[in-house]
């Protein structure tokens, strides 16, 4: 069985101890083991970035690029391995976890890229004489969390930009799925980035990302998980006078208006509530469907979740694998019982599967009959359970839609121009989709929510570099 060690400095540090992968589809099949680091690790790294900081900070830029693209160059040309290794910690299908990890190859290439663009401007002072110059410098050391249910796009999309505008990064990925960011990191060590200016340490949240977030010699924190984490992380960085970035999950709805496609809406819905196991902050939980087309989208989802084929993450012709872990199965189960305790109706699925593997298998669960005001409706339960509102018209749809604490993404179905302008200009989220699942965004442009899903600026594209750096404004006597 392999060890596998943080990364402090340029060089592979053991923790006290070790924990094993363990793949969801299969429990008899262990990745590795892979250290557990502490407090004295979290030190090391951030002295570690907090001594290349300077010179990478202020150095070339040509050679952050180069860098940068020769991580995405890697990650591309192992693709399917990257993708293979993800498919078996986390639970994803193979062609999902190959999808992912392209993204994170082509990630970096784009910001390769963006660190040739940072741009800047000269403006006239209101005063004769004298010149005015606005540029972006890098944060420092920044301290990057992930979460465990997109082990390698996630740390790209927050490690890609903190290198490219010159900051240095100590990432603490999650305890669940350290496999895919050990393997991000080890490509990351081979790609000529001085040593100290990438670090990695593993080990649980409540050890490394506490001493991170606590740590004075990080400047800013970029964090995705659970909300209340999320909440606490802001408190303590507001407090030490850290810049915080959070992205915290979503109660997204999907809208079906009576005039929608119906094989169309029924496809995409499916595709957003139980692709990835459901297991995606973008998913839709929230199923708002119209009373004319109602009875017709319940019948079309029943028939098209029974040729849902749930397995292993890694056989062919899977298209949901396993829940990610004991814990998270525990926890969408309960909400099934919940969700039939308020009174909704279990249309589908819903049970434990057995199959040729032990593993954590649940077959995709819809309720029907659910009203707004129910549990299923308002917490985020993380796991392929989806429920469905009905709702008179349009304006109750939206009104519905908008009505939840969170504000990531939402999606409407419609073939009617008029309601989808609407649509997009009165959702109460930061992304939505017209026709689409609500599941799936571009490398290239922001992402993030409003309200209770996100706090901070946008992360992805050139928007990243609203967090990833900092305005200097410079004034000049002619």
């Amino acid at each position: 069985m392999q060890n596998f060690d943080n990364l402090i400095a340029g060089e592979w540090r053991a923790g006290a101890s070790y924990s094993p992968n363990v793949n969801p589809s299969n429990l008899s099949d262990v990745l590795g083991q892979y250290t557990q680091g502490d407090a004295a690790h979290v030190d090391a790294a951030v002295a570690a970035a907090t001594a290349a900081f300077p010179a990478w900070a202020t150095g070339s830029i040509q050679a952050r690029s180069d860098a940068l693209d020769k991580i995405g160059t890697e990650i591309l040309a192992r693709k399917e391995e990257l993708g293979t290794l993800l498919a078996r910690e986390e639970g994803k299908t193979k062609a999902e976890g190959i999808g992912e990890a392209t993204r994170a190859g082509q990630i970096f290439k784009f910001f390769a890229g963006e660190c040739l663009r940072l741009s800047g401007e000269v403006l006239p002072s209101v005063r004769p004489n004298i010149g005015v110059e606005i540029t972006r410098e890098p944060v420092g050391v920044v301290g990057l969390i992930t979460p465990w249910n997109f082990p390698i796009a996630i740390p790209a999309w927050k490690i890609a930009p903190a290198l490219a505008f010159g900051n240095c990064v100590v990432l603490k990925p999650a305890d669940l799925v350290p496999g895919s960011a050990w393997a991000l990191s080890e490509i990351i060590s081979r790609s000529g980035i001085p040593a100290g200016v990438f670090n990695l340490v593993m080990g649980r949240g409540s050890v490394i990302g506490e001493a991170l977030v606590k740590h004075p010699g990080i400047h800013a924190i970029s964090f995705t998980g659970s909300v209340g984490v999320g909440r606490n992380i802001a408190i303590q960085c507001v407090t030490n006078h850290k810049k915080v970035q959070l992205e915290m999950g979503g109660k997204n709805p999907q809208v079906v208006l009576d005039d929608a496609d119906l094989a169309q809406a029924v496809e995409l819905s499916v595709q957003s509530a139980f692709y990835s196991t459901g297991q995606r902050c973008t998913a839709s939980s929230r199923l708002i469907v119209t009373e004319g087309i109602y009875p017709k989208f319940i019948a079309a989802m029943k028939e098209r979740m029974a040729r849902i084929k749930v397995g292993d993450a890694l056989a062919q012709g899977t298209d949901v694998g396993p829940v990610s872990s004991k814990s998270q199965l525990n926890q969408d189960m309960e909400y099934i019982a919940i969700g039939k305790g308020e009174g909704a109706t279990l249309a589908a699925g819903g049970e434990l599967l057995k199959l040729e593997t032990d593993g954590y298998y649940m077959s995709p669960a819809l309720f029907s009959e659910s009203a707004a005001s129910m549990r299923i409706n308002n917490e985020e339960i993380f796991g392929p359970v989806a429920s469905v509102i009905r709702v008179k018209n349009y304006e109750e749809a939206l009104a519905t839609a908008n009505d939840t604490e969170f504000g990531l993404s939402a999606g409407i179905a419609t073939t009617s121009l008029k309601y989808a302008t609407h649509f997009k200009r009165h959702s109460q989220a930061g992304m939505v989709m017209v026709n689409l699942p609500t599941a799936g965004v571009d490398y290239h442009v922001p992402f993030g929510g409003r309200k209770g899903s996100s706090y901070g600026p946008r992360e992805q594209g050139k928007y990243a570099q609203e967090f990833f750096t900092t305005v200097k404004t410079a004034y000049t006597l002619a």
